[in-house]
């Protein structure tokens, strides 16, 4: 068989159909065939399949390359965690090559370990209502590591509490109430706190107890508590909770709800939460007056981020809010609190069964443009299909479970990417180093090769590429050659602008551009009619500036569809009152809608009578134009509808005005007589009324009483 090279060229968003490669020719004693024609650029080489065969292009000469993987890493899944190294997520590490457009799957397994470790990280509310559940949570350690050590030996618990903000309107700042918060003076109280990190993670249930019987109680002002400042910080204070590499668990538990980003406006709080560990040296959250509460999305990515699973331990008037939280937030359980908390050991210990033998696999630092898709193979147990992640629960110790990774590409990526595949609760992950198929491959460059005008040039991918001093194709001709040749690139006598303006003169010979092709690059295959956006209305293929329809298609643009279908109707074409055009109607005047059935400009049959004559009736007519009297007669009772409509509103508007004239005219008389009366009445008042009567004085002169 003689030897054949490919031409591609890479690094082109192929959208869903990935082209091929193309290279006909051959070093054979045969004359050296180049399947690219006079004029076409070397860019047509890479096409669509259906392109390159169409073309001509053998179809053992299309280079097709496909999506593959290797497995780089794949340790063996541990059956016990007192193994030297637990495995329970395989392989390790994947490479992974893709074709944009294209989708590969892979296999990855799970087992579970028996005795696989595990830390709890104890969060409680200590706000003045949770006094109670104190005096329980006081003698918790001894039982709690109890009842986890019967699922596995390795067990370490610690604790920490909240309140809320120190700032109004949370808890008072009156520094009596900030000395002791609680409702009853005579009672002591810890001054309230954000978050305080008590205990680190320790197998020591003693000292659990010691330190948590050294609590005391707390209070705040409004209901709410500021329990997600809490679990911020003991996710990303990892070195000071003392988190290991195995399953983590955050119990939290509370009486009430919570406050949430946007809710430290009240206090004057507007810097979101930094997502930092900012714990002092007495393992105070010291910055809570200065970042907003987290948000929930923003909780649940940082929890997911670090592996832990919490458990949500509420009582019961709060357990619909807690319910809906753990929707969003991944592997995440809620549990019902007694008032007491007297419960609470075997709330953790149910909340982690059920924790555990849910296998979640989901994905982490995804490229963008790149998709991910999964299907569950759980072998008996519970499983889900598609979305985020893989899901299998009531998955049993040592049972193996395993899921399909489907993965696409919708475009070249610059250089590779790496994205994880973990399963959540666990912090083993599968590594997956991505790179997309953007350059098809062709072998080896062969230097000086024969085909290249005999060894002027460097063959590669099918294409010569020039030695210097040396132009064309296959590098047949002299560079100092080739301005003397710009001649036979320019059409008739020689004139106008070399190759058509649409591709370059090299030796006497056009290189087109792409999509363009003939002796001087006349023929674009881009420039004919659009229609609806589409060359050649998607019914047709553009050459050289014309279309060429498919089948049952005319027109400059194949727009025209030679069916009649849409125009018939009981097999009348139009009905009787147009042409179809395209298959489509062309009405005559007056008559429209897609099969010319309605005409609004037509009237009514008029009948005249010519005369009448003693043996009967004779008697002519003239009829004009007219629609089916069905319609004119629906036209002229539409008329009088609307004619009667109109008069009724006016009617009914006149009737309004003179009711209410009437009604003010009333309305004023009444209240004129009413004035009247009250006037009279004020008449006869003044006859009596001291205030309305003058004054008279009598003086006497005593010069007239001499006498």
């Amino acid at each position: 068989r003689a030897k054949h090279q490919v031409a591609c060229w890479g690094e082109q968003n192929w959208g869903e159909v990935p082209p091929g490669c193309s290279g006909l020719w051959a070093d054979s004693p045969s004359p050296l065939q180049n399947f690219t024609k006079a004029g076409e650029s070397d860019a047509t080489r890479c096409a669509t399949r259906e392109e390159l065969l169409r073309r001509g292009c053998a179809l053992e000469e299309v280079v097709e390359p496909r999506g593959r993987h290797q497995v780089l890493e794949d340790a063996p899944l541990s059956d016990s965690a007192e193994q030297e190294t637990v495995t329970q997520l395989a392989p390790q590490k994947i490479a992974l090559w893709l074709r944009p457009g294209e989708q590969h799957s892979f296999s990855v397994r799970f087992k579970r370990a028996e005795g696989y470790p595990v830390d709890v990280y104890y969060l409680m509310d200590l706000s003045y209502s949770m006094k109670d559940d104190l005096e329980n949570i006081k003698k918790l350690g001894n039982d709690l590591l109890a009842a986890l050590r019967n699922i596995t030996k390795s067990v370490k618990i610690g604790f920490g509490s909240f309140v809320d903000k120190t700032v109004l309107p949370y808890v008072s700042t009156v520094p009596a109430k900030l000395r002791n918060p609680c409702p009853d003076r005579y009672e002591q109280c810890d001054s309230p706190v954000s978050f305080r990190h008590v205990l680190p993670l320790t197998d020591n249930a003693s000292e659990f107890e010691s330190r948590v019987s050294q609590q005391r109680i707390s209070g705040n002002l409004d209901s709410p508590e500021g329990g997600f400042d809490a679990i911020m910080q003991a996710a990303v204070c990892e070195e000071q909770i003392g988190w290991r590499n195995v399953t983590r668990l955050l119990v939290f538990t509370s009486d009430d709800v919570f406050h949430t980003a946007g809710d430290g406006k009240l206090g004057g709080i507007y810097l979101p939460n930094d997502n930092q560990c900012h714990l002092d040296t007495d393992g105070l959250y010291s910055k809570s007056h200065i970042y907003d509460y987290p948000s929930v999305g923003h909780l649940a990515q940082v929890l997911s981020a670090s592996n832990i699973q919490p458990i949500f331990a509420v009582t019961g008037s709060t357990l619909p809010v807690y319910q809906e939280l753990s929707r969003l937030i991944p592997k995440s359980v809620v549990g019902e609190l007694k008032e007491d908390s007297s419960n609470v050991v075997q709330l953790i210990s149910d909340a982690y069964n059920s924790l555990s033998s849910t296998v979640n696999l989901e994905h982490f630092q995804l490229p963008p443009g790149v998709s991910v898709a999964y299907e569950s193979h759980c072998e008996g147990a519970n499983h889900s299909l598609g979305g985020h992640g893989g899901v299998c629960s009531g998955v049993h110790i040592n049972q193996l479970v395993s899921f399909t990774v489907t993965v696409q590409a919708d475009a070249c990526l610059e250089g590779p990417h790496t994205f994880a595949l973990r399963v959540l609760g666990f912090t083993e992950e599968v590594r997956v180093e991505l790179q997309t198929l953007c350059d098809c491959p062709c072998g080896q460059p062969e230097p000086n090769a024969t085909h290249c005008s005999g060894g002027h040039g460097t063959l590669t991918c099918g294409v010569c590429s020039c030695s210097p001093g040396r132009v064309g194709k296959l590098c047949e001709c002299e560079l100092a050659e080739a301005t003397d040749l710009e001649a036979g690139c320019r059409g008739r006598n020689g004139t106008g602008p070399t190759c058509s303006g649409k591709g370059q003169c090299v030796c006497g010979q056009c290189q087109c551009n792409s999509n363009v092709r003939g002796q001087h690059c006349e023929c674009d295959d881009t420039s004919c009619e659009r229609h609806d956006g589409q060359l050649c209305a998607g019914q047709g293929r553009c050459q050289c500036g014309s279309c060429l329809c498919d089948e049952g298609y005319t027109g400059g643009a194949c727009d025209c569809s030679l069916d009649t279908r849409a125009c018939l109707q009981d097999g009348v074409e139009c009905s009787g009152h147009g042409r179809c055009v395209c298959n489509k109607c062309q009405c005559q005047p007056g008559y429209f809608d897609r099969l010319c059935s309605r005409c609004t400009s037509c009237r009514t049959p008029s009948v005249r009578a010519a005369g009448v004559g003693l043996g009967g009736a004779a008697a002519g007519f003239t009829q004009a134009r007219a629609l089916p009297p069905l319609l004119v007669a629906v036209t002229d009772q539409t008329s009088m509808i609307v004619l009667g409509l109109v008069l009724g509103i006016v009617v009914i508007g006149l009737l309004v005005i003179i009711a209410y004239r009437i009604s003010v005219e009333i309305l004023d008389r009444r209240e004129y007589m009413r004035f009247e009366k009250e006037r009279e009445r004020a008449k006869g008042n003044e006859v009596n009324n001291p205030l309305y009567q003058s004054a008279t004085t009598t003086v006497i002169n005593p010069r007239y009483n001499e006498d």
